[in-house]
């Protein structure tokens, strides 16, 4: 196999449609006009690869509805691989309501169709030799469900052929706020298994059970073998390498809106680390590693610059990088 066909990146997960509530402060009851973006975590940072030059596919299952032929089409527009987004003629393109009320609080609700269909079977005819990096980054991968079992399915298969396992657990508390629990558990299967991995400040503390970052680091270093980075917002990223953590400072910017901005962070170190081993990852150096995190902080940052995340990274490109 020629060393380019080596450097293909998976993303498994949801394709979805978000649909926001641009009547503030309203409760989605209340609300009468609602902006139609494409979403879904692995869907961003498919995009966001792509942007950026990389070469990537998407496993994720879309309804043969007009919403699931435009989320294809998106993909498609920016370069990403859709072999593998497959449309379920018994369910629709799954949707995700969101509204921002007068508190502050999200006023959410998820209509669930076709995202959750993808099945152990479906996602088990890929062939992972083309790929160098599989990333599972769902958001609803853990809900029960078809999905779920693609995931372990497409874990188990990774870990057999030695190929590079990222993930990104991107908790949401409104799809999980009774069953946390199951949420922390099928994450550390993901967790033991993984050669990188990406989390919020948030998250690292629940995923630990612990009240600081730096506990949470520290459970992290002490438990796993993977690169982590916790993301903290303006305050930087903290780098897990090699038994110590290394903290590397945000770019500098007026957000206009963070959507998609962790996605981009991931889709960015993704695309520096396609075609290495698990091994040769392991063997960077911390100034390498410094180097990768810099840039993902930079794809963030661009990503913030901008209203909607597939809108900003229209305006990625891997020129941000020098």
């Amino acid at each position: 196999m020629g060393e380019g066909a080596m450097k293909k990146i998976l993303c498994i997960g949801e394709a979805l449609i978000d649909m926001i509530c641009t009547d503030k402060g309203k409760a989605l009851s209340d609300g009468d006009n609602f902006l139609k973006k494409p979403g879904g975590a692995p869907t961003n940072v498919a995009a966001a690869i792509a942007a950026l030059g990389g070469q990537v596919e998407l496993a994720a299952k879309v309804g043969i509805d007009p919403f699931g032929k435009h989320l294809i089409d998106v993909m498609h527009s920016f370069g990403v691989s859709t072999k593998w987004m497959l449309q379920d003629e018994n369910h629709f393109t799954t949707f995700a309501f969101v509204s921002l009320m007068e508190n502050g609080e999200r006023d959410f609700y998820f209509n669930r169709g076709a995202d959750g269909q993808l099945s152990r079977e479906e996602v088990e005819a890929i062939d992972l030799e083309e790929f160098s990096i599989a990333h599972f980054g769902s958001a609803t991968g853990f809900l029960p469900g078809p999905l779920q079992a693609a995931y372990q399915g497409l874990l188990q298969k990774s870990l057999q052929q030695d190929i590079l396992i990222s993930f990104d657990p991107n908790y949401r508390h409104l799809l999980f706020q009774h069953d946390q629990q199951t949420f922390i558990d099928q994450s550390w299967n993901f967790l033991n298994s993984c050669h990188f991995f990406k989390v919020s400040d948030e998250e690292a503390m629940m995923l630990t059970d612990t009240n600081t970052v730096q506990h949470a680091a520290g459970v992290f270093l002490e438990k796993l073998n993977a690169v982590f980075a916790i993301t903290l917002g303006k305050e930087g990223t903290l780098l897990g390498l090699n038994d110590h953590t290394h903290l590397f400072s945000s770019i500098d910017i007026k957000p206009v809106d963070t959507t998609g901005a962790g996605d981009a962070f991931v889709g960015a170190v993704l695309y520096q680390l396609s075609g290495k081993t698990p091994e040769q990852v392991k063997a960077l150096t911390e100034k390498e590693w410094g180097v990768i995190i810099t840039n993902a902080n930079k794809a963030g940052a661009r990503t913030c610059e901008y209203m909607g995340a597939m809108e900003a990274f229209k305006h990625l490109s891997n020129d941000i990088f020098n």
